[in-house]
């Protein structure tokens, strides 16, 4: 210790004598490294609030970035769910029409095909009723003309007791064709079967309960004007039928091309706004798909963000505490070397004096 003393003694003396002192020397590098170690440290802070104030400023701006973000997407899943419910409820709306267009052109060629047919009856039944009507206007022609002939067919006539047998008389004596008796026969069958209320003109037609009638050419020309009469009415009640029943075909007609034009036109607006949603969707689908993208980009970005913020403030206390640890080791060592110092001159004093 004595030793230590002289030496420390020694060397305080031969500093003194020296004109900068190494102890000095030393305290002054310490003094530097300190001054050096702070201004190191107001950088590092300077450059770690200036960080940390980005830091909260880039987390907020990507904060607002995902909050915008996620309503937008939102709004896009919204808009979506309803474009895809329109086209779905219009398609459904385009399956009804189509449907419907069907069953009702299925009953316009169903009505088309009953009115050809009763067209077709109709021209066939009024032929018929015609080409009787002319016959009886022969017959009765015939029949005038052989009474004023007196002739021998004449004679005949007289004989017959009814229309049927009449005809066949004028037959045989080649007055009228066998297809004109025919023709008249059949329409005085259906004449008797359906005028069974005036029993007198039946029998006089000739029909199965028929008795004698005064076989006058004069009654026979009464009764073809009876047949001509009824065939005349029967030809007016056809063609009235016929009128109606066009007119109502023609109504139901303009009904069901109004349904399937009405049906049709509102199927195509159906289609249109199938067009517009589909188009709308797919716009939908695509900002969907690109503010997702965006939204995912955000969330890491923040999330990396508060990593690498994190981690910068975690090294900036570490580097902080490591300074301060760093200048309090200095200081130490200042005490001490000038605590030493002091007492070596203490001691150098003592000994010279």
């Amino acid at each position: 210790m004595k030793f230590t003393k002289v030496f420390l003694a020694s060397l305080v003396a031969t500093s003194q004598a020296a004109e900068v002192s190494p102890i000095g020397k030393v305290l002054q590098l310490i003094s530097d490294l300190q001054a050096k170690i702070l201004s190191e440290g107001e950088g590092a802070q300077k450059v770690y609030s200036e960080y940390a104030e980005w830091c909260e400023d880039r987390s907020r701006e990507l904060g607002f970035e995902i909050k915008t973000g996620g309503s937008q997407v939102e709004e896009l899943k919204a808009a979506l769910a309803e474009e895809i419910a329109t086209i779905s409820s219009q398609t459904s709306k385009v399956e009804d029409f189509v449907a419907s267009i069907s069953t009702v052109v299925a009953d316009l060629a169903g009505a088309k095909k009953i009115r050809e047919q009763e067209e077709k009856d109709f021209k066939t039944e009024e032929k018929e009723l015609m080409e009787t009507i002319d016959t009886i206007s022969r017959a009765s022609g015939i029949i005038e003309r052989e009474m004023n002939k007196g002739g021998a067919a004449l004679v005949q006539l007289k004989s017959a007791d009814n229309l049927v047998k009449a005809l066949d008389i004028m037959v045989h004596a080649s007055l009228i064709g066998t297809s004109d008796a025919t023709k008249l026969s059949a329409f005085v069958q259906q004449t008797s079967s359906s005028d069974d209320s005036n029993t007198e003109f039946a029998e006089a037609l000739g029909a199965p309960s028929v008795a004698s009638y005064e076989g006058h050419s004069g009654n026979i020309l009464e009764t073809l004007q009876g047949l001509s009469d009824k065939a005349d009415a029967q030809l007016d009640d056809l063609r009235k039928k016929e009128t109606t029943a066009v007119q109502n075909f023609d109504m139901l007609k303009q009904s069901l091309e109004d349904e399937i034009k009405f049906a049709n036109r509102e199927m195509d607006e159906a289609k249109q706004e199938i067009a517009a949603a589909s188009e709308k969707k797919a716009g939908a689908e695509g900002d969907l798909d690109a503010t997702s993208k965006e939204l995912a980009t955000d969330v890491e970005a923040k999330g990396t963000l508060h990593h690498e913020c994190l981690t910068k403030a975690e090294d900036f206390e570490t580097e902080t505490k490591s300074r301060g640890e760093e200048l309090a080791a200095m200081a130490k060592a200042k005490e001490v070397i000038e605590e030493a110092t002091s007492s070596l001159s203490q001691i150098s004093f003592a000994q010279t004096g």
